[in-house]
């Protein structure tokens, strides 16, 4: 009985090692999507590893294959993050973080932008204003004129009938 039990023990192990033995992570797998789409494709092609399908990228299968080897070893998303910007510098992150001088980087866009908008809507404004009473003035010298015009004509035919 006790040579029975064993074999079927010994037999139970052979079988479960296998499944034991494979890869937690898959490069189609949630999580690996989710470690990978944080980097930028050194190929030069702009995508993220996750996303970058070019012809013959060696650089994004050897990433993707040591990328997929550290989460397997158990390593998390942040510790492969941290991992990746101290050899590669932030340059090879998809988005920059959001602290330090990159903080400026994400508000300045969007602070310039506004500053702009706000300048231009009160120069437009302005310059409205501007034209406006211009134009209140330009109508009060219109009324002058023709006054003046009145005047001349009538001091014009007088001395018209004077000598004629």
């Amino acid at each position: 009985m006790k040579k029975v039990f064993f074999v079927l023990v010994l037999l139970l192990s052979m079988v479960a090692l296998p499944v034991s033995a494979v890869d937690q992570y898959d490069f189609k797998s949630q999580e690996f999507k989710e470690v990978a789409s944080q980097f930028m494709c050194m190929c030069g092609c702009g995508q993220d590893h996750f996303e970058c399908n070019m012809q013959g990228c060696g650089l994004n299968d050897a990433f993707k294959q040591e990328m997929k080897e550290m989460m397997d070893d158990g390593l998390n998303k942040d510790e492969i993050k941290d991992y990746y910007v101290s050899m590669y510098g932030e340059e090879i992150l998809t988005a920059p973080e959001k602290r330090g001088f990159s903080l400026a980087a994400w508000i300045l866009p969007f602070f310039v932008l506004g500053t702009a908008g706000t300048g231009l809507f009160y120069v437009i404004r302005k310059w409205i204003k501007v034209n406006r009473s211009s134009e209140n003035v330009s109508s009060d010298t219109t009324d002058l004129d023709e006054t003046e015009d009145e005047i001349l004509k009538s001091i014009i035919d007088e001395e018209r009938k004077k000598y004629y």
